[in-house]
């Protein structure tokens, strides 16, 4: 069986770009698990409806289609706030549960997320929480933001994920928390190819002990 590779953190910590490059250099999939809760989301905001109501959430969750996480409206301030809602819904984590372990039990896999060692495959063979300074992520999430040309103020952006992180953390199903046996990145201070070859460095470590 091919290895699966979990890798979890906060917004904006860097392991998106992280998990794509790993999954490209040992040729595995990539899903991040993150764009399941932001389509999900913003189908309840496209329908006129309360992210927060389990519900309407559950039956979005149930109905979501491969298309919907190719839509381009799935960053950004509005789909951030609906994912942080629906994400602490533990029906639709059940609903997306089945859909995450299946993508990574074929052929192996790199996902990324917020539970994916805790949660989705405890037993992955590696595991990283990737994180940074809430003042760096927020710096990252602006300058992403600016370069799609969406206008925010900066100190806007860093209480918006304050208070991601603070219901991340705090939701009764599935709780931003790294796992027991995952290695730490904090790339605060590193730029991208330092932090991808400190992970890759130990991923292959790990992958070796199969």
């Amino acid at each position: 069986m091919k290895p699966i590779v979990a890798i979890d953190g906060p917004a904006a910590a860097g392991k998106g770009t992280l998990a794509r490059r790993l999954a490209a250099t040992l040729g595995l999939p990539y899903l991040d698990t993150g764009l399941l809760y932001r389509a999900v989301g913003v189908r309840v905001l496209d329908a006129q409806g309360d992210p927060a109501d389990a519900a309407t959430a559950e039956a979005a969750a149930q109905s979501l289609q491969p298309a919907d996480l190719d839509r381009s409206d799935l960053r950004g301030p509005r789909a951030d706030a609906a994912a942080a809602s629906v994400a602490s819904i533990p029906g639709v984590r059940v609903a997306l549960l089945a859909f995450q372990r299946g993508f990574g039990a074929r052929d192996g896999a790199v996902l990324d997320g917020r539970d994916i060692g805790t949660v989705i495959f405890p037993d992955a063979v590696a595991k990283l929480f990737v994180t940074a300074s809430l003042s760096e992520r927020a710096r990252r999430r602006w300058l992403e933001l600016r370069a799609k040309g969406i206008e925010a103020e900066i100190a806007t952006v860093e209480e918006d994920m304050f208070q991601r992180d603070a219901k991340d953390a705090a939701r009764a199903a599935a709780p931003l928390k790294a796992a027991a046996d995952a290695y730490r990145l904090d790339t605060s201070g590193m730029d991208a190819e330092a932090a991808y070859q400190t992970a890759l460095t130990f991923v292959r470590s790990r992958i070796g002990t199969q």
